[in-house]
This record gives C-alpha cells, structure tokens and sequence, in this order.
C-alpha cells in the first residue's frame, strides 16, 4: 500500500480524529520513520498516539471454561454444619457431666461465640474456612478451661471445703495451668500470622481472637455467674 502511494499522506487517525498526516517517502517493508520538525513533547504525544492506536489482532475463542463458585459454597456450608454439630455436642456432654456448673460453661460458651463473631464483624472480616477451623479450635480450648475448673472445684469439694471456698480454690489452683495452655497458643497463632500466607494468616487471626475471648469468658464470666449464685441465691451446694 505505502508502495503504491509515495508522495501522497498517511493520515493517523485516532478516535475518529487526524493526529497526524505525515507524507509517504519511500515503501515501508518492516518499520517506518516519521520525521519532522517535532518538539521532544510532540514526539511523544505520537509516540502515544501510535501505540494506543496500534491495529488490533482478532480473537477466536477456541475453548472456554468457567469456574462456579458452587465447590467453594459447598464447603463453606459444610464447614458451619461442622460447627453447629461439633457445638450442640459439647453442650449436651458439659450439661448432662457437669450438670449446672456444665449449664453455665454452656452459656459462656455461646457468649465466646458471641465476642469472636462481633470482633470479626468489627473488622470486616470474611469468614473462610481456615476461620471456621479457628472458631472450631476456640470451642474446644474455651471449654477446656472450664474443664479444668470444674475439676479443680471437685477436688475442692472432695477435701470437704464449703462452696464458696471450692469455687475460689477451683478458680485459683485452675489460672496458671489455663494461663499457660492459652498463651502458648496465643504464641503459636502470632507466628502463623507473621510467616504464614492468606488462609494460614485468617486462621491465625481467629484463633486469636477466640483465645482471648475464652480466656475472658472461663475465667471472668464463669466467675461471676459462680458468685452471683452462691452470694445471692445463697447456693448451698455447687451442682457440678
């Protein structure tokens, strides 16, 4: 084409508008050279020009392949089914065990839930499954602590202690022992976040977060709930 018309212009047209027309000197083969009296900001407006206006090579879709969001759905939703499963039969073992000192660990258990679901809520947070297995690994560490009070009561009671002076050996002798399992893991759940990718990282997050709330729950709330009973219901024995 350039051949077959030297001397004559070769307007570049871009969006619908002449950008430039410089004059066809010689048959262009492989590259061409415009020359003209350009300034070095006009030279690289063309320059622009000509690679945003450069010719576009057709596509022909030969194979397509979509992939849905229904594997990754579907693991979600049997996630939260583990969850709610894993759930109702830690509460049904703490009650029917530990019958209403298994009630209130029941009841701090739902409140732990509670905190880690507003925390993440708090922070926009998405829940993934690496989150779920998080929040599975808090409910059973949540009650562990309790376990482990509940046990030091019993022993309390065994030595033949008054209520009260159970429940305050119980929680005592219990601190150090849920202290040191929960900041180990506390540890542990800090270097997964700081080495750890995506999914480590948001499994990291809410094992953290649910530590703290357990650790809050077992022994601030359980407490309360303890002395409320024996100090204004006036409990005469702890049912445990």
């Amino acid at each position: 084409m350039t051949g077959k018309n030297i001397g004559k212009r070769l307007a570049i047209v871009l969006e619908g508008e002449v950008q430039s027309a410089p004059v066809i000197r010689s048959r262009i083969t492989d590259r061409g050279q415009i020359t003209g009296n350009f300034t070095p900001e006009e030279a690289r407006e063309l320059q622009i020009v000509l690679k945003s206006g450069a010719m576009p090579a057709p596509v022909e879709f030969r194979y397509q392949s979509i992939v849905g969001p229904s594997l990754g759905g579907d693991s979600i939703r049997k996630g939260v089914k583990s969850v709610i499963i894993g759930g109702i039969l830690v509460v049904l073992f703490m009650a029917l065990y530990y019958k209403l000192s298994g009630i209130i660990a029941d009841l701090v258990l739902v409140l732990n839930m509670v905190f880690i679901l507003a925390v993440l809520a708090g922070f926009q947070a998405t829940l993934t499954l690496p989150g779920i297995a998080g929040i599975v690994l808090t409910i059973g560490m949540a009650v562990d602590a309790n376990v482990l009070i509940f046990e030091r009561i019993r022993e309390e009671l065994r030595s033949g202690k008054t209520p009260r002076a159970a429940v305050d050996g119980g929680f005592s002798k219990a601190l150090l022992t849920i202290l040191d399992a929960n900041i180990t893991t506390v540890i542990a759940a800090v270097v997964l976040f700081q080495f750890g990718t995506g999914p480590v990282r948001g499994f990291a997050v809410t094992l953290t977060v649910g530590i703290i709330a357990s650790l809050f729950t077992a022994l601030f709330v359980s407490r309360l709930i303890f002395d409320f009973l024996l100090a204004k219901v006036e409990m005469k024995k702890v049912s445990i």
